[in-house]
Parts: structure tokens; sequence; C-alpha cells
């Protein structure tokens, strides 16, 4: 059976991707996904804020009022170790393993990514995923502001790079469908959806921790449903991230129209692997349905294809439970 399938302008072996997380932060956990059948790999994203932290400690830590003339070459000097770091990763991660390595840059602005994006084309990546948020609380901005964000980071780094541009998004917009499409056409791929730490409370200590670090399964259904109803409108690749812990999850996005999967969560609670359980259990499927390629079925199922379109439409129960009557 041929588990090939199209992303990013690359012919990948099979859709599963690992997502980027800090098991990509090695090479020596790279060439262990890649051993176990990953078809790409997706770095451990840089982060803007990261450096912006590390600036603000070191002049935190500067009592001397005489070093303060040397704080630009200390914010200077911080990037360029993280961005040296980042750049070696690369180089040592193409040539361990033979699939794509796809870097990728957590940012709010396009200031300074512009040359930073230049050096990792350079390096050898692949590709490049931007993953774009903002809190959709700041009252001085409307929806068309943070839209006009990712927009306006898309144009300013494609017009600087040659190699494919992915953009991992949220679901937080008043018009998903229609900013999907629109961004699809800026994009060579978008991923659907980010996964975001969110706080809960520790009501004995009366203290906030990190709630929910991994997935559930149950999480993978939004992007199932958004897949599902963009699929043959887009302009450019997709693939689904968040809730994909199995091989069935995996035929799901791809009977929804994905192109391929991004995978984390799964890993960290199984192992690597559990890449090669999720392609079994996909070469099962595709066995049983006759199937002798992913294109056979993708799509299958989204709406495009639907014989009750009125099943992507809902949003309300009709009943919530069997007891109901």
């Amino acid at each position: 059976m041929n588990t090939e399938t199209s992303y990013l302008g690359f012919k990948l072996k099979n859709p599963v991707i690992v997502g980027s997380c800090g098991l990509t932060n090695s090479v020596e956990n790279i060439k262990k996904l890649a051993d176990n059948g990953a078809a790409a790999i997706v770095l451990k994203s840089i982060f803007e804020e990261e450096i912006l932290m590390e600036y603000n400690a070191t002049v935190k830590n500067t009592s001397d009022i005489d070093e303060l003339k040397y704080l630009d070459y200390y914010d200077y000097k911080i990037k360029q170790d993280n961005i040296q770091k980042y750049i070696q990763l690369i180089k040592d991660a193409k040539k361990a393993v033979d699939i794509p390595i796809i870097a990728s840059i957590n940012c709010t602005c396009s200031h300074e990514w512009c040359y930073f994006t230049k050096k990792i084309e350079e390096a050898g990546a692949d590709a490049l995923e931007l993953n774009i948020f903002m809190m959709p609380y700041l009252k001085d901005k409307t929806g068309s502001d943070n839209e006009n964000v990712y927009f306006n980071v898309s144009k300013k780094i494609k017009e600087n790079i040659n190699i494919p541009v992915s953009m991992k998004m949220s679901h937080y917009f008043s018009n998903l469908g229609g900013f999907i499409e629109k961004l699809s056409e800026k994009a060579d791929a978008l991923v659907l959806f980010n996964r975001f730490y969110s706080p809960d409370f520790d009501i004995d200590n009366e203290e906030i921790f990190a709630g929910h670090i991994y997935s559930s399964k149950h999480e993978m259904h939004i992007p199932l449903r958004w897949i599902a109803m963009t699929h043959g409108h887009l302009q450019c690749d997709i693939a689904a991230s968040t809730g994909v812990h199995s091989g069935t999850d995996l035929i799901k996005m791809l009977l929804a129209g994905a192109d391929a999967v991004e995978i984390v969560s799964t890993i960290y609670q199984n192992g690597p692997e559990i890449i090669k359980t999720i392609l079994a259990e996909l070469e099962d499927y595709m066995k049983k349905h006759n199937y002798n390629s992913i294109d056979d079925f993708k799509g299958k199922l989204s709406l495009k294809n639907a014989e009750n379109p009125s099943a992507f439409y809902r949003v309300q129960f009709m009943k919530y439970s069997e007891f109901e009557k």
C-alpha cells in the first residue's frame, strides 16, 4: 500500500509529522523519531519571548551603572547565541536524518525575524512553520487587527526566503472559515490548530499552575470539523494538530481532508514507538477497505462530499443524553 502524501511540496513517506516540542530539540531524539517512522520533524520553536526574557534578566542583574551602556551589546549577543544554537540544530539534524526538517518560529511580529529566517534557510531547513497567536483580550485590538498580523508576518517572511512556509493558527477568530480561506492564499500550508498553555488552580495552596499539559483525543473534534468544512476550498496544504493519538484519529483526519497530521502528546505518553503503531493501524484500515493510496479516501467525509451537510453546520445538541425523552 502507498501511504505517501504531499505536504509543503514534499512527498512524505506517510502523513505522520512530529510537531514542535521538547522532543525535537536534540539530534538524538530526532533520530529516534525518524527511526520509528516519522515522515518529517518540526523543530522545537524558538520563541520571541524567550529572547526578550533573557535580555530582561540581563538588565535586571546589571547593577553597575557603567555597564548599562553595553546593554545594546547584551541584546545583540543574547540573540546571536540563541540564533547560533538553533542554526546548529538545523545543520546537525539535516546530517542525521533523511526526512524533511521544518524549523519553527513562535512570534507576534515580523520585525527582526526576516534576518533570522534567511539564516534558517541557509542552514538547510526544508521549510518553516510560523507559530503565531495573540491572546484575543487586548481591548485596543480589533479582530481585523489580529488577522492582519498573520497577513503581515507571512508576507514579509515569504518575500525574504524561498523555502515553503506553513502557518500554525488557532481557532479564536470571529469568522474562522473565511479567515482560513484567506490565509490559505498567503501560506504554503496551514496547521489546524494550535494548542495553548492553560492555567489551572490549586485550591488547597491557592496557586496557579499549568493544567492539561497533554492533549486528549477528545480535542481532535475542533480541527476535524474545520478541516472537513474547508477541504476543497483552500489554496494550500493542510495539516491537523491537537488530539491525534492513534491510527484511528489519523484516519479520521485524512477522511476529513488533511494532507498530514502533527503529533506530540501521544509520543510523550507512549514513546516514539507509537508512530509505528499508528502507521500499522493506517495500513490495516487501507487493506480492509481496499484502498491503494491515501488519495483514494482523503476528504471522503468532508463537507464537500458529505451526504448530510447539516452534520457540520449543527452546533447545538438536540438531546444531551440517551435518558432524555
